[in-house]
């Protein structure tokens, strides 16, 4: 055989099939062998879920399945209407409407087509592959679809809420109830939370959904077993049972989502098996205060506050388990419903496993506050998208007979729904959405007119424009250009090389600034980065501050860590226009932190090209972005 066939999809599901087949044959003749008995504490790892609709406890699998069995017959053929299911059915049933050749194509050849429209209070531009035979507006026309018993208590919490916040999580649902991929770049911290309670009902929705269809078939088999006729469409699983997989930067993150899941929980008799633990491992110390949570309103910047209070240990992963009655958090990940974990856990967990099988059958992917994550390490991001909907390396017990057809062709990464969400855009999201997303259903991305921001009236501002017309030269074109016409002359003014800090968004770019400074002879200059210890930083301020320095490097990373007030600051030059647009105004506002200063007295300098649009318009405001890159600024 070919080496490149003996890795290619094909092959590789062939191998898993066989072992799968090997496998049990080994255990039917385990079974018949009256002197062999199964380990008691024997690690098992099926992705069927039949006997895990109750609680976890002492009670053998026999006593499950009978219970789970009085569940049926109790629960899951309910009140739910017919149509309820009807969406998820034909988005990750055994035949998805919108999964054909042509649509598969369409995307790979990133054939989409673009439209812009409002959905509610929302202004989207929803894009769709070329040969999508409903139009968006249809779709998202239908009722969202949410099973009553989680229907109820959010219309009940809706209720009471202001008309203009429950319309708003409406038109979140009608998108994600339509199985869109969903980019909102522009959440406000006032918007966060109803949208985390939105994307947590529409994940339990679809655990619920999915779980419920298992065990309608375990009963259909159950009873087809004395006709020795077995279902044909039985097909319901993936290759393992995690099918939502919810990224986040810190910890505290984890600790909003769990209680964003369980708040949907019906009944008060619901249990969260150990929460206590969860707490212990999630939350801070008991005698550790956190003092941006009990500062006075106003002490730090509120974006700061809510990003860093409580644990920002960025290192996690834990599984999650729904049952009828249960919540279990620590659930061992092939046993899981739900996974959350921040790209370097999940990463780490990954490398030490020397598997990533676990993210196969991730059908909702949920990636919250992505600027934070993109502040951390972007390659870890990167890593996770690699290792996503790939076919497993093993068999993990699974039963192929029950593996819908389109896992089986590898296709389950077109019909995978990504939800992303960041209070701003930057290039490497928009190359995610971009290059990353192949919902054949389409996706939808959320737009927003930026306001231009405010700040101190009077203050020399300049924008300074170097040519560029490749991206991959943008960062070799702009060093070249600081280094060669706008540092020098900096330098040969008296008034502009003393009092001024340069703030550099790329920690790629800062390094490479910082050698160059170094290299320099008679440059008096200081740093502060996101690796300066307590003691650097006091005397790096001290240094500025007194005017023994005349130059302050300063790495975005760095204030986005630590929000210090810098006082001491007359010049400012901006390496590039921050990714985060709350730290423009904030940089031309400390200067006023000195006594006497006028606005005349400062200055602010600001290097950018056509590829820092993003970022320039978040400052600028849209108008202004587009005056000021057309050249009527």
């Amino acid at each position: 055989m070919d080496p490149e066939d003996a890795n290619s999809p094909t092959t590789k599901l062939l191998t898993l099939l066989n072992v799968s087949a090997l496998k049990s044959r080994k255990r039917a003749q385990v079974t018949e062998d009256p002197h062999t008995h199964e380990k008691l504490n024997k690690r098992r790892k099926s992705i069927k879920f039949a006997e895990d609709d109750t609680p976890e406890s002492t009670t053998t699998p026999a006593e499950n399945r009978a219970t789970d069995e009085m569940h049926l017959t109790d629960k899951i053929a309910d009140a739910d209407p017919a149509d309820a299911f009807l969406p998820y059915e034909q988005h990750f049933g055994i035949n998805p409407v919108v999964l054909t050749e042509r649509s598969r194509s369409s995307v790979d050849q990133r054939h989409w087509k673009a439209t812009r429209q409002k959905i509610g209070t929302l202004t989207v531009v929803a894009s769709v592959p070329e040969n999508m035979p409903v139009p968006v507006s249809d779709l998202l026309a239908k009722k969202t679809s949410i099973l009553e018993r989680l229907r109820t208590s959010f219309e009940e919490h809706q209720a009471k809420q202001p008309e203009e916040r429950s319309r708003f999580q409406k038109d979140l649902l009608s998108i994600l109830s339509a199985h869109f991929d969903l980019y909102h770049p522009a959440t406000s911290l006032e918007h966060h939370r109803y949208i985390r309670e939105v994307i947590a009902l529409h994940a339990i929705d679809h655990v619920t959904k999915k779980r419920r269809r298992v065990l309608r078939n375990n009963e259909r088999i159950s009873h087809s077993k004395d006709t020795l006729t077995q279902p044909e469409d039985i097909q319901d699983q993936g290759f393992t049972r995690p099918s939502v997989l919810i990224l986040l930067p810190f910890r505290s993150y984890a600790v909003h989502w769990v209680n964003a899941l369980t708040a949907h929980t019906p009944s008060p008799s619901f249990q969260i098996e150990n929460n206590s633990r969860f707490l212990s491992e999630y939350g801070l110390p008991p005698d550790v205060v956190d003092k941006l949570a009990t500062a006075q309103r106003g002490t730090y910047p509120d974006d700061h506050v809510e990003t860093f209070k409580g644990n920002v240990d960025d290192n996690f992963r834990i599984g999650v388990k729904l049952t009828r009655k249960s919540v279990k958090l620590f659930a061992e990940f092939y046993g899981c419903d739900i996974i959350l974990a921040s790209p370097l856990g999940l990463r780490m967990s990954i490398e030490k496993e020397k598997s990533a099988d676990f993210l196969s059958s991730i059908e909702i992917l949920v990636m919250d506050q992505m600027n934070a994550m993109a502040m951390q390490n972007w390659d870890h991001v990167q890593f996770v998208f690699a290792h996503l909907n790939k076919l497993p390396n093993e068999s993990h017990d699974t039963d192929f007979s029950r593996i819908k057809p389109w896992y089986l062709d590898g296709h389950s990464i077109y019909l995978r729904q990504s939800i992303l969400l960041s209070p701003f855009e930057t290039p490497e999201m928009r190359s995610v959405f971009n290059n990353s997303l192949k919902n054949v259903a389409g996706k939808i991305r959320v737009e927003k007119a930026w306001p231009a921001l405010q700040v101190p009236a009077s203050i020399d501002q300049l924008f300074i424009p170097f040519d560029c017309f490749n991206p991959k030269d943008e960062v070799d074109k702009r060093f070249n250009y600081f280094t060669t016409q706008l540092l020098p002359k900096i330098l040969k003014s008296a008034v502009q090389s003393t009092n001024t800090i340069v703030f550099v968004p790329s920690s790629f770019d800062f390094v490479r600034v910082h050698n160059y400074f170094r290299k320099q002879t008679g440059l008096s200059f200081t740093v502060l980065s996101e690796y300066s210890s307590n003691q650097d930083i006091s005397r790096a301020r001290q240094a500025f501050f007194s005017g023994k320095k005349s130059f302050l490097l300063i790495s975005e990373r760095f204030h986005f860590y630590r929000r210090y007030k810098i006082r001491g600051i007359r010049n400012i030059i901006f390496y590039g226009p921050p990714d985060h647009p709350q730290y423009f105004s904030e940089f031309l506002s400390y200067p006023f932190l000195d006594d006497g200063v006028d606005a005349g007295d400062v200055s602010c300098r600001v290097l950018y090209c056509k590829y820092d649009k993003f970022r320039l318009e978040r400052i600028l405001g849209s108008v202004g972005v587009k005056d000021l890159l057309q050249g009527n600024m």
